[in-house]
């Protein structure tokens, strides 16, 4: 493999392998504020961002390529702390930054990270795979990055302590390759845009409906207080960058893997109305509420 230095960086994949390409961008004003976020943090959600939908598909990354356009005004210290902590996630999961390109930007910081991976062939694991009688499951705990984002847009500040997981996401690469070694999953997805959204993202690729329990969905636990968000944070909140997957109700799905937790929270259905169950047993339609893109002024 051949890294930053040439015009092009040369990959190498394993044998009888596919290779994965996911491209996302991190825009300033649209994806974080300057003035809230430290700069090791921005670069360190802008690896995750990439990482994780490797993840959904089963993958293991190999490199990535960044593209930073930045202000002339901006100090040379905010993109010192930005590729530090951008580097550091990337060993840790053993990812080149195998090159990218700079310009100036006439109004904010834009990052656009493009990562590789690869999977062996025939076994990526699709949005449309999930079957009606598959259970829906996820890893994790669900809408703690909303809950810090509202902090933030009421302090213009955040206790780092309170909220370890959306300062600093760990995609679930990890998780993600046990399901596809193990030919656990029928259908997965990264939950960067909430699990109303991304739910319904699986539906419309496979052709199903949904019903979700409320009771089930494992809602965060955050704050000093230590309390749980509510249900609407838990459904629509996005940026929680863990996996919603569907299998076969023959599989048996372990409680937890790679010690991250995993929860039964539905079933897949013919037809393709998405519904939520309340603790009553009452049905309501499932709309999909989390982040849509030229719908909101400012999100994350």
């Amino acid at each position: 493999m051949a890294g930053i230095g040439d015009d092009c960086g040369v990959l190498a994949i394993p044998p009888r392998h596919q290779l994965l390409v996911t491209t996302d961008f991190t825009l300033e004003g649209v994806h974080f504020r300057r003035e809230w976020y430290p700069a090791a943090v921005v670069g360190h959600r802008c690896l995750t961002r990439g990482l994780s939908d490797i993840a959904a598909m089963g993958g293991d990354p190999i490199a990535a390529f960044l593209s930073l356009a930045l202000p002339r005004t901006l100090p040379q210290t905010w993109v010192d702390g930005f590729l530090e902590g951008l580097l550091r996630l990337a060993s840790e999961f053993r990812v080149t930054l195998a090159g990218g390109d700079t310009a100036e930007s006439p109004d904010g910081v834009l990052a656009d990270i493009m990562v590789v991976g690869s999977v062996p062939m025939g076994e990526a694991i699709l949005r449309s795979g999930a079957r009606p009688g598959d259970q829906i499951y996820v890893t994790g705990e669900l809408g703690g990055s909303s809950a810090a984002l509202e902090e933030l847009s009421a302090r213009r500040r955040i206790r780092p302590l309170l909220y370890p997981r959306f300062l600093r996401p760990v995609p679930r690469v990890v998780v993600g390759r046990v399901l596809r070694q193990g030919g656990l999953a029928s259908a997965m997805i990264d939950l960067s845009d909430g699990l109303s959204t991304d739910l319904a993202h699986i539906c419309a690729a496979s052709g199903v409906g949904a019903r979700i329990l409320a009771t089930s969905i494992p809602r965060a636990v955050v704050g000093r207080t230590s309390i749980r968000v509510d249900l609407p944070k838990s459904l629509h909140g996005g940026e929680d960058y863990e996996l919603l997957f569907t299998a076969p109700r023959a599989k048996r799905i372990p409680l937890r893997i790679a010690g991250i937790p995993v929860s039964p929270i539905g079933q897949v259905t013919r037809g393709k109305r998405l519904l939520l169950i309340d603790e009553k047993g009452a049905e309501t339609p499932l709309h999909p509420r989390g982040w849509q893109h030229f719908s909101a002024s400012w999100a994350r």
